[in-house]
């Protein structure tokens, strides 16, 4: 085999906690939280999902502290990153008219490369959040391309497989991993189902998935944590995290990965092995 390029990227993971409805000191946290993994080294941090103002989902005090995505948190972390000159992706409750999403930004040291909100809403984010309404886009950084989904979506499978054929390397995943869908909390090895459910995404779409969630326990939510960074096999490359308590950690991984996971074997080449004959994504008009 032909050598290749090694692309190196050090990312931070921040399983972190919100409190409800409390922005101001939630992203307090998160600065607190990206300051010090980019002060370890992280070049890329991943915050959870609503983050700001908290993971909740009532619709009425949530319009009074939801923000625009132009607004004091995205303001913050597009400071810090510039700070760094590293990126950040955080999740967060955006405000647009009368419309509330569950969005991510990655913001970098030039501003705001990647806004998102979230297509599938879980459970109750249902009475308060409108279905994500900017596809899935993917954005090129300097070290590799990015793509970013939340928590829910990947639940469903296309979504992982469509950033992945639309040249995402690394998939960005802020969750709040709750319980519900699954029966189980965790394995004997500490993996939330969820947590799970990345690794085998991974490998199967041969691509980096990090996913940083809250953790423990707060108010009447319980938080499952398990964040971790799954490499183009299928094996942690960092967590799974403890469940139920906050923790940041770091890893550094080589991109150029992705291409060399394509091909298992001389005759085994998933991507080059689908079947475009019989079946393809549709995304955006285009078939993957």
């Amino acid at each position: 085999m032909a050598d290749r390029a090694v692309r190196e990227v050090t990312i931070g993971l921040a399983q972190i906690t919100g409190a409800p409805y409390d922005a101001e000191a939630n992203r307090e946290l998160t600065l607190g939280a990206a300051g010090e993994l980019f002060g370890r080294g992280a070049e890329l941090v991943v915050l959870p999902e609503l983050i700001v103002p908290g993971y909740v989902a009532d619709r009425e005090p949530l319009l009074e502290v939801a923000e625009p995505i132009d607004g004091p948190s995205v303001a913050a972390w597009r400071g810090l990153a510039a700070e760094h000159g590293g990126w950040i992706a955080a999740g967060f409750a955006e405000r647009d008219g009368d419309e509330l999403f569950n969005s991510v930004a990655v913001v970098g040291p030039d501003g705001l490369d990647l806004h998102y909100r979230k297509l599938h809403p879980f459970r109750d984010e249902k009475h308060a959040f409108a279905p994500g309404d900017l596809g899935l886009p993917t954005a090129e950084l300097p070290f590799g391309r990015i793509g970013v989904c939340v928590c829910y979506d990947l639940r469903f499978v296309e979504v992982v497989r469509a950033l992945a054929l639309s040249g995402a390397e690394l998939v960005l995943v802020p969750t709040a991993w709750v319980p519900g869908f699954d029966r189980q909390r965790r394995d004997a090895d500490g993996f939330a189902p969820q947590a799970r459910g990345a690794l085998l995404q991974a490998n199967l779409s041969q691509v980096f998935i990090v996913c940083a969630s809250q953790a423990g326990s707060c108010g009447e939510t319980e938080f499952l944590g398990s964040s971790l960074l799954c490499d183009p096999y299928g094996r942690p490359a960092a967590g799974p995290l403890p469940g139920t308590e906050d923790e940041l950690a770091l890893a550094t991984v080589d991109l150029g990965a992705v291409e060399a996971a394509q091909t298992r074997d001389p005759l085994i080449r998933p991507r080059a092995d689908r079947r475009t004959d019989v079946y393809g994504i549709v995304l955006d008009g285009r078939t993957l």
